[in-house]
């Protein structure tokens, strides 16, 4: 279910993006074609994803370096360096 509401999360914010992005392009006398508006959502849905995951990557580092836990990726480079 993650990922179903994970997938769905992205659907519906990219469908807000386009639809803020035909509302409010006019409004500073940007004339975009829907193909535009799309690819336009598109990179920013991109962005979104990118910037979700490195935070969430971030805080999961924060968060396992003060509680003195090992993460998966620490416990990969401990094996390789023996």
């Amino acid at each position: 279910m993650s990922l179903v509401e994970a997938i769905a999360n992205v659907a519906v914010g990219y469908a807000i993006a386009v639809l803020t992005q035909i509302i409010v392009f006019p409004l500073f006398g940007l004339q975009v074609s829907l193909g535009d508006n799309l690819a336009i959502g598109g990179l920013f849905t991109i962005a979104s994803i990118a910037r979700a995951y490195t935070l969430r990557r971030a805080f999961e580092a924060f968060r396992a370096h003060g509680a003195g836990t090992i993460t998966a990726g620490q416990v990969a480079r401990r094996r390789r360096s023996f």
